[in-house]
């Protein structure tokens, strides 16, 4: 009897489902990075936590630019980690709400404490780095449905600002003429 190691009886690993996949591992720069920009900075008795992401968008006009390019950065990795456009329009949405909300004076800087953007796109984005196939199936479907439904959403608020702007519009020319 040889001590060599006899060669596997299936040469084809799929025929038995016992399918290889290399191990992938997020970047750790990316949670740091989200990290430092949501959750760095804790308010003791509050439980609150904020990062330089509420800090920088104080600066009025700059400050919410300025970090949602940071945030860019992580919608950049995602693409580099080959994650479904579904899932990057959740992550880009994320983003757009950061930057559109924190823009407003006051009540976007409170929202900037409360709305973590980064730390919510590293989450979808390590559920796709460390997810089996078939959980990237099921998670592809819920950000498509998801994707589907604010889309229908936005297409609703524009149908009713549009039937709000024409029943403006001849209203006035009613009163004109």
């Amino acid at each position: 009897m040889s001590l060599l190691r006899t060669p596997p009886r299936h040469r084809n690993f799929q025929e038995r489902n016992l399918q290889v996949r290399p191990v992938r591992r997020l970047d750790p720069q990316l949670e740091l990075l989200a990290y430092w920009m949501d959750t760095v900075f804790y308010i003791p008795g509050l439980g609150v936590r904020f990062g330089f992401d509420a800090i920088i968008g104080l600066i009025p006009g700059l400050g919410d630019i300025i970090t949602s390019l940071i945030s860019l950065y992580i919608l950049a990795a995602a693409l580099r980690y080959g994650v479904p456009r579904a899932t990057m329009m959740r992550m880009a949405f994320n983003i757009a709400v950061d930057t559109i909300v924190g823009a407003v004076p006051l009540f976007g800087d409170a929202f900037d404490v409360y709305w973590k953007a980064n730390v919510m796109n590293v989450a979808l984005l390590r559920r796709h780095v460390l997810a089996t196939p078939e959980e990237q199936r099921t998670a592809r479907r819920k950000d498509t449905l998801l994707v589907a439904g604010l889309i229908l959403g936005l297409l609703a608020i524009l149908a009713v600002i549009g039937a709000l702007f024409y029943w403006l519009a001849t209203s006035i020319a009613a009163r004109l003429y």
